[in-house]
């Protein structure tokens, strides 16, 4: 884990959304990087279909957290 410098500006805007989305302000940093990353890797796929990957990936992670738990 590391730390993040963003502007004064980029952190009211995380600071407003995670408030409103209940999230800690990093969480919401941390949620804007995967969508900027997969948008980066998939240029041409809507915010919906993001979703759609972030919902898959979170699937795939308590899929394998309940199988080493087992």
């Amino acid at each position: 884990m590391g730390i993040v410098k963003v502007s004064d500006e980029l952190h009211e805007a995380a600071k407003l959304m995670a408030k409103a989305m209940s999230r800690s302000i990093n969480a919401q940093a941390e949620y804007w990087m995967r969508i900027g990353k997969l948008v980066e890797e998939h240029p041409t796929i809507t915010y919906g279909e993001v979703l759609k990957i972030l919902v898959s990936q979170a699937t795939i992670d308590a899929d394998s957290h309940v199988s080493e738990n087992i």
